[in-house]
């Protein structure tokens, strides 16, 4: 910049002049509405006035980055209306984080600068997004192997121990538990609530939460019940959420579901070992589970019962009939033992001459047994004497006794002469002590 060269400042232009040409500029480039496709940002609704305040982002498809920033507004009386339409028709809430397809007039104010002004917007762009979103997290679970996993689990046979996660303020679980509690047949159920937020930003948090809690205790439980009541569509889209499901899914019990779908199923629903409508049909489902034990145990009992009254019967009809042959029966054995007796009499002379041949041939091996061990004990007893006579005689001492004697030569015995040498010195033992000599 020349320093010395000062601009003329009467040609100048204010801000507010800049700002005006802008905005001028703005609406000659863009006389018409026009329509977007961008995501939803920092969505805040003014509390008196009711208008609907906004930023719309563009992100990079790989980096996420954004690329592309611009304020927006839909003014009340729109907004009433284009709010309503696009929950209806996607079940969604008007939220941050949505893909949306809007029709915009680009406005530039010379006080507030660059600005979209919503004028319509297209349900079905922003529905085929979540549809995408959706069909890409059921894809996940079944790649991971885990979309099947809490179905596979066995159902319990009477499932009366339930942890339930709900708003302890909901309506449903007030049903719910009216309609368990008090069912006709009198059946007892253990219910232990869990509270949860079950609609809103924080319910995905929160449920995930109740089940950790549960998880500490599953042997207390048998079944794990999942339920709201009443709500819009758009209340449930926290349902649909990837972490929520992997929990549900991977979970040790089985998960029940009574979360209020009507149209169609959640994540959630599709993960889960049971998917009902509604808290009541919940408890009629647990009901049901009841009944149907209860059937199974009237049956077998009335098949006992037949087989109880058949078996009675047989026994009776058996006893009749040894009624009627027990006198023969009896007859028929007594003149068996007699006959047997008979035969033990006539025999028992024989058998005292046999008992008496038997004591006798004891007797001779008893005597040739304590013949046999005396000549083995004096034959081991001359042994020894020979064995005690050799080592006496193979003693050194014994040796030395004899008159003759042992040259040891540091302590050991020597057996040959060459193995000394002139000037080594010995030890001669002789049978009353030792003497020292020198080899010459």
């Amino acid at each position: 910049m020349d320093r010395f060269n000062k601009p003329d400042v009467s040609g100048a232009l204010t801000l507010s002049a800049l700002n005006e040409q802008v905005a001028h500029a703005v609406g000659r480039s863009f006389p018409n509405a026009c329509w977007i496709q961008a995501e939803t940002s920092d969505v805040r609704v003014q509390g008196a006035a009711g208008h609907c305040y906004l930023e719309f982002v563009e992100k990079d498809a790989h980096s996420g980055q954004i690329v592309a920033k611009a304020r927006g507004a839909i003014w009340v009386r729109t907004f009433r209306q284009l709010k309503l339409y696009f929950e209806e028709e996607t079940g969604q809430a008007f939220v941050s984080g949505l893909k949306v397809l809007v029709k915009v007039t680009v406005e530039f104010h010379k006080l507030y600068g660059y600005s979209l002004n919503v004028i319509d917007i297209e349900p079905s762009y922003t529905l085929g997004d979540l549809v995408r979103k959706r069909q890409e997290i059921i894809r996940y679970l079944q790649k991971e192997g885990i979309f099947e996993l809490n179905r596979e689990l066995p159902f319990p046979v009477l499932p009366q121990r339930i942890a339930v996660i709900s708003s302890p303020t909901a309506a449903g679980y007030g049903d719910f538990e009216h309609q368990l509690m008090n069912n006709p047949a009198g059946y007892q159920f253990y219910l232990k609530l869990f509270p949860a937020a079950m609609q809103g930003e924080k319910a995905e948090e929160s449920v995930i939460a109740a089940l950790d809690r549960i998880s500490r205790h599953t042997d207390c439980f048998d079944v794990v019940v999942l339920i709201r009541g009443g709500g819009s569509a758009s209340d449930l889209n926290c349902f649909d959420s990837l972490l929520l499901a992997t929990h549900c899914a991977q979970f040790p019990l089985p998960v029940i579901t009574g979360i209020g779908h009507e149209r169609d199923d959640s994540v959630v629903d599709m993960v889960a070992h049971t998917r009902l409508k509604t808290p009541t049909a919940v408890a009629a489902f647990l009901i049901g589970q009841m009944d149907g034990q209860a059937e199974l145990v009237n049956d077998m009992q009335q098949r006992l019962c037949l087989l109880a009254t058949k078996t009675l019967s047989d026994q009776q009809t058996y006893l009749k009939l040894l009624a009627t042959r027990l006198p023969s029966l009896i007859m028929q054995r007594i003149e068996h033992c007699r006959t047997q007796l008979q035969a033990l009499r006539s025999a028992l002379p024989a058998s005292r001459l046999l008992v008496m041949q038997h004591r006798t041939a004891l007797t001779e091996i008893r005597q040739r047994l304590h013949n046999r061990w005396t000549e083995y004990v004096n034959r081991q007893n001359r042994e020894m004497e020979l064995a005690e006579q050799y080592l006496k005689m193979a003693s050194p001492d014994y040796v030395l006794q004899q008159g003759y004697t042992l040259i040891l030569k540091e302590g050991k015995i020597l057996k040959c002469a060459s193995e000394l040498s002139a000037g080594d010195e010995v030890t001669i033992r002789f049978a009353d002590g030792d003497r020292t000599a020198i080899i010459q």
